[in-house]
């Protein structure tokens, strides 16, 4: 069975930082493609950042370009997002998610197994 689980939100203030990390288990972590939604309340989810199974190349949202960085440590299967520089517009429930393939994909619909999100919520 597989299981994402996220871990690392919180209540933060404009222009603080957090660190996201996602456990996964029950699959093969190091030939998947990870990535990182997230969904804002009346809003679609939408994508945040995407690492390749080697963790050698990444994508990123241009929201989030510069502030945001996706790791993996294949040896831990895990996960991680370092958020910089946040501000109230990043608030939102934010996903993890594993793709079968190992290139990176930034379409929702490409991924194959979801976590249960963890809340992020910057104050102004």
């Amino acid at each position: 069975q597989v299981q994402l689980v996220e871990s690392g939100g919180g209540l933060v203030q404009a222009g603080g930082s957090l660190r996201l990390s996602c456990a996964a288990s029950g699959l093969m972590f190091s030939s998947c493609a990870m990535g990182w939604f997230r969904q804002a309340p009346g809003k679609e989810r939408e994508f945040v950042a995407a690492s390749n199974w080697r963790g050698s190349s990444a994508a990123y949202a241009d929201s989030v370009k510069g502030r945001f960085t996706i790791s993996r440590d294949n040896a831990k299967n895990t996960l991680s997002l370092q958020m910089n520089s946040l501000k109230p517009e990043d608030t939102a429930l934010y996903y993890c998610a594993a793709a079968r393939t190992g290139d990176i994909v930034v379409r929702t619909s490409a991924y194959n197994f979801w976590g249960q999100g963890t809340q992020v919520t910057v104050s102004s």
